[in-house]
């Protein structure tokens, strides 16, 4: 057991950040800890704290909010996971973690924190912030520091507000849905005379166009294939127990049959929509 952890019969009496550190702290010991937690690395750990995210995102996009306490737990113990790797590894400590945010959040409020007006609208308050950011970064290029591991499409998004900082953006987005009538025409050119490697780039780029036109009209990209990607379910369902109830599956049924449910089931949201 690690010299400065209390015994077990005493976890239970600690409260708060305190708990969760020594909790997280025996896992970790080498002679009495979990052998699963004590082989993990950062790399190893990585991809679990990802997921936590996406946990915590699909919670509040489903406004299940008795579940919300529960994934915040899990990406805490996140933090405190690669905290307690850095401190073995002699590299910081948890306190660290927490004096490093604790002290930028206050650099970056100086309406609050500091003699700055707090009269200032909420877009005035993030081109500040983002100029504040850019300080930091000084000396770095324009799209350093943008994390390679974010879903693609906030990436994107990311990325074009970078670059639209210093002045390389579309004006308007009649000239995003040109660029995308552009692109969608490449693919079609590509479809017909090019090889999957293109395929896959020339695709790429209309989905980076997509992502410029959800930026431009302020709807973020991600959020709306996630509710894309549940209105197909929701529907497809529809389609499936509609086929279940006259004894059928989707593999013993055909597109046509398949394509009228869904309008079936695309018209009754509509008017579920209507009525509120």
């Amino acid at each position: 057991m690690p010299a400065n952890s209390p015994p077990d019969s005493q976890l239970a009496s600690l409260t708060g950040i305190d708990r969760l550190l020594h909790i997280m702290e025996r896992l970790r010991d080498p002679q009495t800890g979990c052998p699963w937690d004590i082989e993990q690395s950062f790399a190893s750990i990585a991809p679990y704290t990802l997921e936590e995210a996406h946990e915590v995102a699909d919670v509040i996009e489903r406004q299940a909010w008795d579940e919300l306490k529960g994934e915040l737990g899990d990406l805490l113990f996140q933090s405190v996971f690669h905290a307690q790797m850095a401190k073995e590894a002699g590299l910081f400590a948890f306190d660290d973690v927490v004096t490093a945010i604790s002290d930028k959040m206050i650099s970056r409020h100086p309406h609050v924190f500091g003699d700055q007006s707090r009269d200032k609208s909420p877009e005035q308050q993030t081109r500040d912030w983002e100029a504040l950011k850019a300080k930091e970064r000084k000396g770095a290029r324009t799209l350093d520091g943008v994390a390679m591991a974010l879903p693609a499409l906030t990436r994107a998004v990311k990325l074009q507000n970078r670059a639209a900082r210093v002045g390389f953006d579309w004006p308007s987005t009649d000239q995003v849905l040109d660029k995308l009538v552009e692109e969608t025409r490449e693919v079609v050119e590509a479809r017909d005379s090019l090889g999957p490697e293109e395929l896959t780039e020339e695709i790429g780029d209309l989905i980076f166009v997509l992502a410029n036109i959800a930026r431009h009209l302020k709807v973020d990209p991600e959020a709306a294939l996630r509710a894309a990607n549940a209105k197909f379910t929701r529907r497809f369902a529809r389609i499936e127990d509609a086929l279940a109830a006259a004894g059928k599956t989707p593999a013993e049924s055909n597109l046509e049959e398949m394509d009228a449910l869904w309008d079936l089931a695309k018209a009754e949201d509509k008017a579920a929509k209507a009525k509120g």
